[in-house]
């Protein structure tokens, strides 16, 4: 997708076509538009507030038990419009003067809502930062090479909200002064921020407010039906890990026992229906390739390959197979999108350079004038409430030296240079990260947080490597994944008119509202949940394949099992050609290759959460055939809901948890002749 590409037919004219004829003070437009400080309100906060938490707590579990994390900015967007909507309209029946709801505003809770559940991700609470507990240092083993008990630091609230503080800010000056060049000047198209502008609105027009409300209802019913169906659930789960409709063999006792089964999960199917249809397929085929052929073959080798004597979750049997295979995959694919990106970005920076004084053509004279009004108006509001390059610049200074200074204190093992150094080069990477989302949609913040914790974990060495290591991943991580998100954000706010200085601002308190919502929403698992065990339901996948990367980094692969290395590499190369061939094969080929980053999910996870996913993509394509327009219209609503609800579930369930209050019944299966 080009730089080119223009953005500006995404909705119905924003301006009267009595205006647009007269062409009188369209670039100014300041009596149709909110000033930047009306934009941020009260009720706005306080919605913005209540929806952080319920995305939080959606995210934290999809963290925790799959690691797949589909986009919620269409919910947080049509939740915001429900709320305020409904807030003055019963206020208004009343009789209180309310002010009206406006797409800017809409556009400020949304942006407030992804900055704070965004935390939730980048913030490590299912990856860098669980890997440095101890239940993730006895699962890796206490004997293994490089895995060292100094290297442990168990969550806490205090040191985490303080990291989250300490960190998360950065990211919002890094690249702020560099808005105009990414939106306006390369007209990088932000295909998700774009998306978002289209939602927002089309939600403040007369037909597009009525669609919204069939949405909200559609939403709401389904999320009502899956916190209902995942409370009927809980009744039968029982005690322990393996009742209840969780371990439903649905496709018999043996295809159970190699983790294929439908475990009847709203969330999972939700996840179905919101990602593309070759990403449920690709989790799909890496479940079937790892869990129905790989791990039977070598499980096989018991005894050859490995000590047969092993537990299961033991690094020198199969569950190091498991690990590392999957990590060589996830590097493969992240490196291979990686060099991609970087070549786009020089590419498309170029061609924009040589394409910046030739002269468009001109097919319909008078659309084109609308257009370029429209346009005008864009970039006037744009560049109206300007954010100046000295605050932006002194803000990263100071918040870098802040830092700087307090990254030494959480994390010894970090010593002030190395945090110096992180801050030094995260500007240019987190430019070329957001450069590359803008033209591709993909942020690969997790991959230049992989780069920080192999090239740390290596500097430090032995003596504290690991630690180092997983703290600089979060550093690098987090600047990086919160400048993509704030220039996904001013593509938003540039095409629904609203002002850059009020999206700053938003970004700002959101990001202060997940620095607490997000360590308080963690907390709630990890006091309620057993989080990490490889047997239960919060796994905690990626805070394993985290802390073995960071091993790695110190000690190399002397302590892989047998064979392990040279089937890593096939793997490793596997994801580079099976990603060279999507870019290289015609686009009607390339929709069928699978994805090598979706691949891995399941090799250390299981396959049924990939067999959900199949089930939600399977409804979408049969309901797209049938009614393709409905479906567009109303998926991601039930996808929305049926998530939705079975992340408010958890709510009630930690709480029963914590007071020690247990499922009354147990349903589990076994062979008829042990029953």
């Amino acid at each position: 997708m080009g730089t080119e590409e223009s953005a500006l037919d995404i909705t119905e004219p924003l301006l009267p076509s009595s205006r647009a004829e007269a062409g009188q003070d369209i670039a100014d437009g300041s009596e149709m538009l909110p000033q930047w400080k009306e934009q941020i309100t009260l009720r706005g906060l306080v919605v913005s507030a209540l929806l952080g938490c319920l995305f939080c707590i959606i995210t934290h579990k999809l963290n925790l038990t799959v690691g797949v994390i589909p986009s919620l900015n269409v919910a947080a967007g049509l939740l915001g419009f429900f709320f305020v909507r409904s807030w003055t309209g019963i206020l208004e029946n009343i009789g209180f003067r309310v002010a009206p709801f406006t797409r800017q505003e809409n556009t400020v809770i949304q942006t407030c809502v992804v900055a704070c559940y965004g935390l939730a991700f980048s913030g490590g609470f299912g990856s860098y930062m669980l890997s440095m507990n101890q239940r993730t240092y006895e699962l890796i083993g206490k004997d293994y090479p490089g895995n060292r008990p100094e290297d442990v630091k168990n969550p806490s609230l205090g040191w985490m909200i303080g990291f989250m503080f300490v960190v998360s800010f950065l990211g919002l000056f890094s690249l702020v002064a560099l808005r105009k060049v990414m939106v306006i000047d390369y007209k990088l198209t932000y295909p998700s921020g774009t998306a978002t502008a289209l939602l927002i609105n089309s939600f403040h027009t007369n037909a597009g407010a009525e669609l919204a409300g069939k949405q909200v209802r559609c939403l709401g019913k389904y999320l009502s039906l899956s916190f209902f169906w995942s409370c009927f659930k809980w009744f039968f789960s029982g005690v322990g890990d393996s009742c209840g409709f969780d371990n439903f063999p649905t496709l018999g006792l043996t295809a159970f026992n190699n983790t294929f089964y439908f475990d009847f999960s709203t969330t999972y199917i939700g996840c179905g229906l919101i990602c593309p249809h070759i990403v449920n397929c690709s989790v799909l085929l890496g479940a079937i390739l790892s869990w129905g052929f790989l791990w039977p073959f070598i499980s096989k080798r018991a005894g050859d390959w490995y000590p047969d004597n092993l537990e299961s979750n033991d690094f020198k049997g199969l569950y190091g197979y498991k690990v590392f295979i999957a990590i060589s995959l996830i590097l493969g694919d992240g490196l291979y999108n990686l060099v991609k990106i970087i070549y786009i970005t020089i590419k498309e920076m170029l061609n924009a350079r040589s394409q910046r004084n030739a002269l468009p053509h001109v097919a319909n004279q008078e659309a084109e004038n609308y257009k370029l009004l429209e346009e005008k108006l864009r970039n006037a509001t744009f560049v109206k409430d300007s954010i100046p390059s000295w605050f932006a610049a002194s803000g990263y200074i100071a918040l870098a030296a802040i830092s700087t200074g307090t990254m030494p204190i959480i994390f010894p093992q970090l010593r002030w240079y190395l945090v110096l150094a992180c801050y030094l080069v995260a500007p240019a990477l987190a430019f070329c990260n957001s450069y590359g989302t803008g033209l591709t949609d993909w942020s690969l913040s997790s991959t230049y947080g992989k780069i920080g914790l192999f090239t740390f974990s290596a500097l430090v060495g032995s003596n504290g490597g690991v630690l180092a290591g997983l703290a600089a991943c979060g550093v690098m991580m987090s600047i990086v994944s919160t400048a993509a998100d704030l220039m996904q954000d001013f593509k938003t706010g540039y095409l629904t008119l609203s002002s850059p200085r009020s999206m700053f601002v938003s970004q700002i308190i959101g990001t202060a509202l997940g620095c607490i919502i997000a360590p308080l929403t963690f907390w709630l698992y990890w006091c309620a949940f057993d989080i990490g065990s490889p047997d239960g339901m919060y796994k905690a996948p990626y805070a394993v394949i985290y802390r073995e990367m960071a091993i790695i980094g110190v000690e190399g692969f002397s302590a892989l099992p047998k064979h392990c290395l040279e089937i890593c590499c096939l793997f490793f190369v596997m994801a580079i050609v099976i990603n060279f061939l999507r870019d290289i094969t015609p686009a009607h080929i390339s929709a069928y290759i699978p994805i090598p980053m979706a691949m891995a999910v399941p090799f250390y996870i299981g396959a049924y959460f990939a067999i959900d996913m199949f089930v939600g993509t399977v409804i979408l394509f049969v309901w797209e055939r049938m009614n393709k327009e409905e479906a567009d219209d109303f998926a991601g609503a039930v996808a929305s809901g049926l998530i939705c609800g079975d992340g408010i579930w958890t709510i009630p369930s930690a709480i029963l948890s914590i007071f020690r209050i247990n499922p009354p019944i147990c349903m589990y299966f076994g062979p008829a002749s042990s029953s």
